[in-house]
């Protein structure tokens, strides 16, 4: 009985733990659909490692198209309040660019490129752009 009364106690008090780290909105994976594109981030540890490319080693997150290894990676993002600031380039490192991500509710991002070269993603074996206003759901 006292393991039990031990247990639950404890996890009382671990509750308040687990929920503040749901509460950060810049560690999460986004998608969106139309355009099938996906972003991967964890602004705050910048742990992210970019599947079959562990060259670059661990960033704050990338940008990538499903079944499809091309991405734009995340070098610096500087978080403030619902809104993170982004440095990215683009895997070959010949395009750059400055973008605002911005937490609108909990499971709705806007990325909006800000200066710099245009997002563009293979598709089909061309290369497709995507829009300077984006809008992605956290899965």
């Amino acid at each position: 009985m006292k393991k039990i009364i031990a247990t639950f106690i404890l996890t009382l008090m671990l509750s308040p733990v687990f929920a503040q780290e749901s509460k950060k909105p810049f560690r999460a994976y986004l998608i969106n659909k139309e355009y099938s594109v996906y972003l991967r981030i964890d602004f705050y540890q910048e742990s992210i490692s970019v599947p079959g490319q562990d060259l670059y080693g661990k960033l704050p997150g990338y940008l990538s198209k499903q079944h499809n290894s091309f991405c734009w990676l995340i070098t610096s993002a500087e978080v403030e309040g619902n809104k993170a600031t982004l440095q990215m380039i683009n895997d070959y490192g010949s395009e750059d660019l400055t973008a605002t991500l911005t937490a609108e509710s909990d499971s709705v991002y806007v990325l909006k490129q800000i200066e710099g070269s245009t997002l563009k993603i293979p598709n089909n074996g061309k290369w497709q752009k995507l829009p300077k206003t984006l809008e992605l759901r956290r899965q």
